[in-house]
C-alpha cells in the first residue's frame, strides 16, 4: 500500500498465529477487508465517540492484516498519540463479526469492524511495528507486545512472553513495560472483582456453536467488558422486543432462546443484545438422570412373580400322572349272601411328558462404542436388557404362549412349555362370560333399570370365577392375572345410586376370593381360536396357585451368558441362553376367563390381536 501520510502503522492481525481465545486467524480470513477503512477506537469502547481515535486504513497480505492508522485532532486521540509515541502503548486489536470457524476454532472469514488500541493483544503477532512515518518506506521504533493474555477473550491469567520477529529484525529489541494483570485486578475493588471473575467463568464456560452460513453466527470480541456493539443494521428496537417475548410464549416455540433465533432467521440478521453473544449465557443441556438411561418397557412387574413363585424343579424332562377315580361306577356295593361279587370298573391313568426346550436372546455391541461410553458400563447394561427380554418370554411363554405362529423356527413350542392359557381342558379350565345373560339377571323384570356397563362387567366376571371354582381342583390360593383395563373397569363398577361397588384393589379380589390381583399389559387383546368349533375367545384373565406350575432345568440349563469377540467386525457379541421345561401337574389347577368374540372376529373387528390356537 502506498499510503503518503499516517501516524503510525502494525499488524492488526497475524495469521496462522492462536490467539489467547483459542482461535487462530488463517491465511485469507480477511482478504476481503484489503483497502478498507475502519475506525480506530480505545480499548474496543464504543459506548461513546470520544473514544473513536482516528481510522485505520488495511492492507491485507498473506501473513496477516496490517494497519496504518491515524489519529483525529480529538483530546483523546492526542493523548493517544502521546502514548504511542512514548512506547507506552504498543499493541492492537481487532473487532471482528461474521466469522465462518470450523470445530477446531481455524476461522476462515470474518469482516474487520475496527481496530483498537490496547493494552496486550490478544493476537500475538498484533503490535505496531511503524510510529512518525511519513512513507511506509521507513523503519523506527520497531516495538512488540511481551504479553499474550487478554481480558477480551476471557483469559483468567497472563501467558508467557512470546515475542514476534519482523523481516528486518534488529538486534535491539524493547521489551513493553505495560503493567501486569495482576496488577490491574489488584486495583480493582471487592464488587468489580466479584463481576470480573462472574464474566471470566461464563466465557470459559460457554461451549459456542457456530453457524456456517454467508452471514455468520457469531462474534469475536477482544473484550469481554464490552457492553454492547452498536450498528445502524443490527439494532433491537422495543418492538423487536415485544415480538421477541410474544413469539417465546407460543406453544411450538417455548423459550426465549429459540425465538432469537427464529427472529435472527426471519430477519437475516444478527441481533445486537444487551449483552453479546447472549446464547452463552442459557445453560447447556444437563441429563436430569446421569448414567445409563433409563428404560421405557412394557409392565415387569407381574413377570418377577411369576419367576419367583412357579415350582422349581432339578428336572427337565417332566412326567406327570394321576389315577382318574372320578367314574361314578366306582363304588362300593353291598353283598348278598350266595351272590357272586363285581369288580369294579378300570381306574383310569393320566399321564403326559414334557421335554425340555433351549431360549434365548442374543446381540452384539461394536467395541469402539464400548470404548467411547464412559459415563456407565454399557456391557452390564445390555446384559441387563438381555435378561430382561428372556425372563419376559419365559413367563409370557408359561402363561400365555409365546404368540409365534405354528411353525416359527423361533417358537417356543407348547410341548415344551406348555401355556396355562393354551394347555388342555383336563389341567385348564376356560370359562366364558356371559355380559347380555349377566345384565339381563341384573335387571330382571324392571326394564326401566339401567345398570353401568362397568358394574354389569365386573358382576360377570365375579360370577363366572366363583362358578369356576366349583371344578377347581388346584392347591392353595389362588391369584389373578389380567389386563390392567379389566381392572380400572372392575373397580369403576357402580351401584344404581352411583356408590362404588369395590373401594379398593383388596375389595376385589377378596369378592374374587383370590389372595393376590397382577396386572400384566402384554395380556391386552390376545385372543385364541379354540381347536373344535374353530371359535375365537378374548383372554380376560387367568386364576392359578404357580406353584402348581413345574418348571424343570438341570445343572448347565439355568440362565447363563456368553461373551465372543468378531475380530473381523470389531464386536463384542453377546448370549444368554437357558434350557427348561415347563407344565401345569395337577389336572383342574388353572382357570382362563373368556369371552367369545367368533362374531367380531369374522367382522375383522379384532384386527391386529394375538392369535393363539388351543
Amino acid at each position: 500500500m502506498a499510503k503518503k501520510k499516517y501516524d503510525f502503522a502494525g499488524w492488526a492481525t497475524k495469521a496462522n498465529m492462536k490467539c489467547t481465545d483459542g482461535r487462530t486467524i488463517m491465511t485469507g480470513a480477511f482478504k476481503d477487508d484489503d483497502g478498507r477503512r475502519v475506525p480506530l477506537i480505545w480499548n474496543h469502547r464504543h459506548d461513546v465517540p470520544d473514544n473513536v481515535l482516528g481510522h485505520a486504513d488495511l492492507e491485507y497480505t498473506d501473513d496477516g492484516v496490517m494497519a496504518y492508522c491515524s489519529f483525529n485532532n480529538s483530546d483523546n486521540a492526542q493523548k493517544a498519540k502521546a502514548l504511542v509515541e512514548h512506547g507506552d502503548i504498543t499493541s492492537l486489536s481487532i473487532h471482528a463479526n461474521g466469522l465462518i470457524q470450523d470445530t477446531a476454532k481455524n476461522v476462515s472469514h470474518g469482516v474487520i469492524r475496527e481496530v483498537s488500541l490496547v493494552y496486550a493483544p490478544a493476537n500475538p503477532g498484533a503490535s505496531i511495528s511503524q510510529i512518525g512515518l511519513e512513507h511506509a518506506d521507513a523503519d523506527e521504533g520497531i516495538i512488540y507486545t511481551g504479553e499474550e493474555f487478554s481480558l477480551w477473550h476471557g483469559d483468567e491469567s497472563p501467558a508467557e512472553s512470546k515475542k514476534e520477529e519482523s523481516e528486518k529484525k534488529s538486534d535491539d529489541s524493547e521489551k513493553s513495560d505495560d503493567e501486569t494483570v495482576g496488577d490491574i485486578l489488584e486495583t480493582l475493588n471487592e464488587k468489580q472483582k466479584k463481576v470480573v471473575s462472574y464474566l471470566l467463568g461464563e466465557a470459559l464456560a460457554t461451549d459456542e456453536k457456530i453457524e456456517h452460513n454467508s452471514e455468520g453466527g457469531e462474534e469475536m470480541k477482544h473484550n469481554v467488558f464490552d457492553k454492547e456493539t452498536h450498528s445502524n443494521e443490527n439494532t433491537l428496537t422495543h418492538s423487536d422486543q415485544e415480538s421477541i417475548i410474544a413469539m417465546a410464549k407460543t406453544s411450538n416455540v417455548g423459550s426465549l432462546q429459540n425465538a432469537i433465533r427464529i427472529y435472527e432467521a426471519d430477519h437475516d440478521t444478527e441481533l445486537s443484545h444487551g449483552i453479546d453473544s447472549i446464547e452463552s449465557l442459557f445453560p447447556d443441556y444437563q441429563l436430569t438422570k446421569p448414567g445409563a438411561p433409563e428404560l421405557i418397557t412394557r409392565d415387569q412387574g407381574w413377570v418377577g412373580n411369576v419367576m419367583n413363585k412357579v415350582h422349581k424343579s432339578p428336572i427337565s424332562r417332566i412326567r406327570t400322572r394321576q389315577a382318574d377315580v372320578r367314574n361314578k361306577k366306582l363304588r362300593a356295593s353291598g353283598y348278598v349272601k350266595g351272590k357272586k361279587k363285581k369288580d369294579a370298573p378300570n381306574i383310569s391313568l393320566l399321564t403326559r411328558t414334557t421335554d425340555p426346550q433351549t431360549v434365548y436372546r442374543k446381540d452384539s455391541l461394536h467395541r469402539d462404542d464400548i470404548i467411547d461410553i464412559t459415563d456407565f458400563d454399557v456391557v452390564e447394561y445390555q446384559y441387563g436388557i438381555m435378561k430382561m427380554n428372556l425372563n419376559e418370554e419365559i413367563a409370557m411363554a408359561i402363561m400365555v404362549g409365546d404368540g409365534r405362529a405354528e411353525g416359527d423356527e423361533e417358537k417356543i413350542e407348547e410341548t415344551h412349555i406348555r401355556s396355562i392359557w393354551n394347555d388342555d381342558d383336563l389341567y385348564t379350565i376356560h370359562i366364558d362370560i356371559d355380559i347380555a345373560a349377566a345384565k339381563k339377571e341384573l335387571q330382571g323384570t324392571n326394564t326401566s333399570a339401567n345398570f353401568g356397563e362397568n358394574y354389569v362387567f365386573a358382576e360377570a366376571i365375579v360370577n363366572a370365577s366363583l362358578f369356576s371354582r366349583e371344578q377347581y381342583k388346584g392347591s392353595g390360593s389362588l391369584e389373578f392375572y389380567c389386563t390392567p383395563h379389566l381392572l380400572n373397569q372392575m373397580l369403576l363398577a357402580r351401584d344404581l345410586n352411583g356408590r362404588r361397588i369395590y373401594n379398593s384393589v383388596t375389595d376385589l379380589a377378596a369378592a374374587l376370593n383370590v389372595s393376590a390381583i397382577h396386572t400384566a399389559e402384554q395380556f391386552e387383546g390376545l385372543t385364541r381360536t379354540t381347536k373344535t368349533g374353530n371359535k375365537t375367545k378374548k383372554l380376560l384373565g387367568l386364576f392359578v396357585n404357580l406353584d402348581d406350575y413345574h418348571v424343570g432345568s438341570t445343572k448347565g440349563g439355568e440362565i447363563t451368558r456368553f461373551k465372543q469377540f468378531d475380530i473381523d467386525f470389531n464386536q463384542d457379541k453377546y448370549l444368554i441362553e437357558t434350557r427348561l421345561s415347563g407344565a401345569l401337574t395337577r389336572v383342574y389347577s388353572a382357570i382362563a376367563l373368556e369371552e367369545d368374540v367368533t362374531a367380531a372376529s369374522v367382522a375383522g373387528s379384532d384386527e391386529g390381536t394375538q392369535d393363539h390356537v388351543g
